[in-house]
């Protein structure tokens, strides 16, 4: 079981690092955005502008609360 536990939080870690990477990446927040919407529509998901401000919003507001726990 404790097994599990640390390959849990190493996944956990892997993704909020992951997540915290790109959305303070040095590139402008745009061109962030774009690589993003690329990502999703590769997986068949289409966002307008509208709706990928709300989704990178709603990314960042779950990280920081995930940061915030830790």
């Amino acid at each position: 079981m404790r097994t599990l536990g640390i390959i849990g939080a190493f996944i956990g870690g892997a993704v909020i690092g992951g997540a915290l990477g790109i959305l303070f990446a040095p590139e402008e927040g745009e061109k962030t955005r774009e690589k993003i919407a690329d990502a999703l529509r590769q997986r068949g998901i289409n966002l307008n502008k509208r709706e990928m401000k709300d989704l990178v919003n709603e990314i960042a507001s779950e990280i920081k609360g995930g940061v915030d726990e830790l």
